[in-house]
């Protein structure tokens, strides 16, 4: 069975763990783990509610495949932490493309308009947990009902917290002697800035590649990229992890959205053209025609390091 979702938050190429176990976005851990021990014996192949072989396959693969990574995210403190971080940054920029969302289900429309949002919203959540994994067949069309729910939860969330108004001036009455402070106070220093999610993930992203941890820096910048699709830095450093890991074709494609976005990129602009040539070379080197002698393979490389070995400068034999 195909657990491909397109609704909801799963439409943004984003994985709704929340959804997966039907419990509100700001659910504590304990909420999280009752959630999970019913589903879990709800699925369980010795459950009443698995009566054939084929719904025992089917339970096992929701469990294995959907819910127990679900609960595995949300339970460890770190993980929950930065996917509580993701889903605050998805729903501000859901907030800006927000005539671009498109709500499929009277509960979603409901909410979008209502003004008691967290009454309706936890209550139409607790209402669908309780029939959620009764019918296996139908689990993917409620998870996905569900992300949607969240999805307007979370950007009606970041539209209330980015338009709270300015704090109230005191007013000074007339008359009324006030106590004695500079005419021209310093204005007190800034607070210090903290980073933002997506520069927490480069900055991780570029510690792991300094240690050649290639494949987890691709993950780092990967969730980076979920948040910031428009983030130049992120296409470029991640087009440099592709490049360490010989997938040129993924280098050039993420070396040329770093140009589109910003056309002085250094790094894009040192790397492209020689990916480009790269990629001509190889493509002229698989135009082999066949014949007795050669037995239609292709040539061998030479040289230290083969094509990689040249653009990361292989020491020549």
């Amino acid at each position: 069975m195909s657990f491909k979702i397109d609704r909801g938050l799963f439409k943004y190429d984003f994985i709704d763990h929340h959804a997966v176990l039907c419990v509100p976005v700001d659910a504590d851990v304990k909420q999280i783990r009752k959630r999970y021990l019913q589903i879990a014996r709800r699925l369980h192949p010795d459950s009443s509610f698995t009566e054939s072989d084929e719904q025992k396959q089917l339970g096992n693969e929701l469990l294995s495949k959907l819910v127990n990574p679900a609960y595995e995210k949300l339970v460890g403190d770190r993980t929950r932490t930065e996917y509580i971080l993701i889903l605050s940054q998805i729903g501000k920029r859901l907030l800006q493309e927000a005539t671009s969302v498109t709500l499929n289900t009277d509960l979603g429309k409901q909410l979008a308009q209502t003004p008691n949002l967290d009454h309706v919203y936890k209550s139409a959540i607790a209402k669908l947990a309780q029939t959620q994994y009764d019918s296996l067949e139908q689990v993917l069309q409620v998870i996905a009902q569900v992300s949607e729910l969240n999805l307007v939860y979370l950007m009606r969330s970041a539209s209330k917290s980015s338009s709270s108004p300015p704090p109230v001036q005191p007013k000074v009455q007339s008359g009324t002697p006030q106590p004695n402070t500079p005419k021209n106070p310093l204005p007190e220093p800034a607070p210090p800035k903290e980073d933002s999610v997506v520069e927490q993930y480069v900055r991780r992203a570029q510690s792991l590649i300094d240690k050649n941890q290639f494949a987890q820096a691709k993950v780092e910048l990967q969730d980076a990229l979920k948040l910031e699709p428009k983030n130049s830095h992120c296409h470029s450093l991640i087009a440099m992890v592709y490049l360490k890991q010989n997938q040129l074709k993924m280098a050039k494609i993420h070396f040329d959205n770093a140009l589109k976005l910003d056309p002085n990129d250094e790094r894009a602009l040192q790397w492209k053209p020689k990916i480009d040539k790269a990629l001509g070379q190889q493509s002229s080197d698989h135009k082999v025609t066949s014949s007795p002698n050669n037995g239609d393979k292709l040539p061998e490389k030479s040289g230290s390091g083969g094509l990689f070995g040249g653009l990361f400068g292989g020491k020549k034999k």
